[in-house]
């Protein structure tokens, strides 16, 4: 099984290869932005009702532009990221790569057909830091080494 950062990274990069971002900051942008959304998904599953908006989010009953989960990810990506790139209008088009980031995701979850490349139940478990040790603690390291300076 692929691990979900390495899934939402794929995400990230197939809805980002047309838009223009600095060569300089790509990894920062893309690295960015898949963490956003993983941050996202990871701080919903905690919620009362988390789990039940998620699967929403990735079976398509809910549109991931009107998702409480992609505002969030828009708002992390926009604090984390973008504010400190200052990139001006280029970063209200990076921004608005989110909801099609959030949309894609019902693709690598699998359904009851068996299609997607990971099980919604693994997901949440790893979500919840049951798989491969908690994302939210490598979560807030990968996040900070963004910044550091050199």
């Amino acid at each position: 099984m692929a691990s979900i950062t390495d899934l939402i990274s794929g995400q990230v990069a197939s809805v980002a290869g047309n838009v223009n971002i600095p060569s300089d900051l790509k990894d920062k942008v893309l690295g960015g932005l898949s963490n956003s959304v993983l941050g996202s998904l990871t701080q919903t599953v905690g919620q009362p009702g988390g789990i039940d908006k998620i699967k929403e989010l990735v079976t398509g009953k809910v549109n991931a532009a009107e998702s409480p989960i992609t505002a969030l990810a828009g708002n992390l990506f926009d604090k984390d990221i973008l504010s400190k790139l200052n990139l001006g209008a280029a970063g209200d088009q990076l921004k608005g790569l989110v909801p099609k980031v959030m949309g894609k995701l019902s693709t690598i979850i699998k359904d009851q057909d068996g299609d997607g490349d990971i099980d919604f139940n693994d997901l949440i478990l790893a979500l919840k830091g049951g798989v491969g040790g908690g994302i939210l603690g490598s979560l807030g390291g990968i996040l900070g080494g963004f910044f550091k300076k050199g």
